[in-house]
C-alpha cells in the first residue's frame, strides 16, 4: 500500500519530466506545433465571415450596409484597410491585425 509521503503531485511529476534533457524544448515545440494547427487560414473574407460563425445578413446589418454589399465586398480584390477592418470586426475579429514577415522576423501592423 502507497503511503501519503510516497504520494507524488501531479505538478511535481511535471516539473520533474520537464527537468529531463531536451523535454522541455521538445513541450515547447509541441505546444508551437498545437498552435500553429489552431490557427485558421483564411483564403477570403467570406472564410473569416464563416470563422466568425456570422451570415452576409448578419454582416451587412451591422456595417449598414445591404446583403449585396456585403457579397460584392467579399468578391473585391482590393480595398482600403479601413473597410476590412470594418467588415473583420463585423464578423468577430477581436484586435485585428496584419502580420507580415520581413528579413526572417514577423511585424504585426495593428489596422
Amino acid at each position: 500500500m502507497m503511503g501519503e509521503k510516497d504520494f507524488v503531485h501531479g505538478n511535481d511529476r511535471l516539473e520533474r519530466m520537464l527537468e529531463r534533457p531536451g523535454m522541455a524544448d521538445a513541450v515547447a515545440a509541441l505546444e508551437t506545433e498545437a498552435d500553429e494547427l489552431d490557427r485558421i487560414y483564411a483564403m477570403s473574407l467570406a472564410m473569416v465571415r464563416e470563422a466568425g460563425k456570422r451570415t452576409q445578413v448578419e454582416i451587412a446589418h451591422e456595417l449598414g450596409i445591404s446583403q449585396g454589399a456585403v457579397s460584392q465586398m467579399e468578391r473585391r480584390e482590393d480595398m482600403l484597410l479601413s473597410t476590412l477592418r470594418s467588415y473583420i470586426t463585423a464578423a468577430g475579429a477581436q484586435n485585428p491585425r496584419i502580420i507580415v514577415t520581413v528579413n526572417g522576423h514577423d511585424v504585426e501592423l495593428a489596422i
